[in-house]
């Protein structure tokens, strides 16, 4: 009850979780790895207003669909998002699973994002081991234990999750497996509030105490930026990108190899060896990024 409550008073009142939509829940998903809610609320209504369905985005160029991808960071999120899309239109109709495994077998889901899609689109019981979750079980389970793996979370954290609504829990069912998750404490008491307010407490805890989260074992740091192989790779696909809508065929080795050369002397750091930039350029066309015909790089 301690979690509900204080989740209650910190509760936000955020877009994606005025819907149950499936699609654009795991939208939200995706976007919250990595970036901060305040940019979330901008940049999710305007990929939904671009891409407006999973059928729209499965149907749009690449090239659109890393323009619109541009400034949240980590470009491959953008192309699984564009091959789960093809692969739900594809194979479902367009409609999303409700099963974790299959959820888990569309192209950049994993077990987190999965149980996202599970419990705020259709209200299932699982496993929902995100940062604010761990941060709220850490806090109160394991204060001052460092190195907590989520292996020990895990049975802790389904055994706290209400069941489904209206779940049949075995009662009076001879050889009935047993729930592993809570029984549900009142019709309010669903996976959907219960991780809401996981997110809304550990998310405020984060900020009034030493973020527990770090003491989990899966905690890591984000590796630097600046002056990176990530940042030059972002700035070679907008680079391209910005080449496509002048409508140049594309850009040679020397082109590109010049416009990072610019980023980093304007950053005060030294040129960047044309191997380098070789290396980035044929990453990008083996992971979907780009194409190149004839000495020429254009986006996919």
């Amino acid at each position: 009850m301690l979690v509900r409550r204080e989740g209650a008073e910190r509760y936000r009142d955020l877009p994606w979780r005025r819907t149950r939509d499936p699609y654009g829940i795991w939208l939200s998903e995706v976007m919250l790895q990595q970036t901060q809610v305040a940019r979330v609320l901008t940049r999710w209504p305007e990929w939904l207003e671009r891409f407006p369905t999973v059928e729209s985005l499965a149907a749009a160029p690449t090239s659109e669909v890393l323009a619109a991808w541009q400034g949240m960071g980590y470009n491959r999120r953008a192309l699984a998002l564009k091959a789960a899309a093809e692969a739900v239109t594809r194979d479902r109709d367009g409609v999303f699973p409700q099963d974790a495994d299959e959820l888990k077998a569309l192209p950049g889901i994993g077990p987190a994002t999965a149980q996202g899609i599970r419990a705020f689109a259709f209200d299932l019981p699982g496993v929902y081991l995100e940062t604010n979750v761990r941060a709220v079980m850490l806090h109160h389970l394991f204060p001052d234990v460092p190195g907590v793996s989520d292996r020990e979370l895990t049975p802790l954290v389904r055994a706290t999750c209400p069941d489904a609504p209206g779940a049949a829990r075995g009662e009076g069912v001879a050889d009935a497996e047993p729930s592993p998750f809570a029984v549900p404490q009142d019709a309010d008491d669903t996976p959907r509030s219960w991780y809401y307010a996981m997110l809304d407490y550990g998310a405020w805890l984060k900020r009034a105490v030493p973020n527990p989260s770090r003491r989990s074992s899966s905690y890591t740091r984000q590796s630097r930026f600046e002056g990176s192989r990530r940042q030059k790779r972002a700035h070679i696909v907008r680079m391209l990108l910005d080449a496509q809508s002048a409508g140049a065929a594309g850009l040679t080795l020397e082109e590109v190899r010049d416009g990072v050369d610019g980023l980093e002397r304007a950053a005060g750091r030294d040129a960047v060896p044309a191997e380098t930039v070789s290396s980035i350029l044929a990453d990008l066309v083996r992971e979907g990024f780009a194409r190149e015909a004839d000495g020429t790089w254009s986006i996919a």
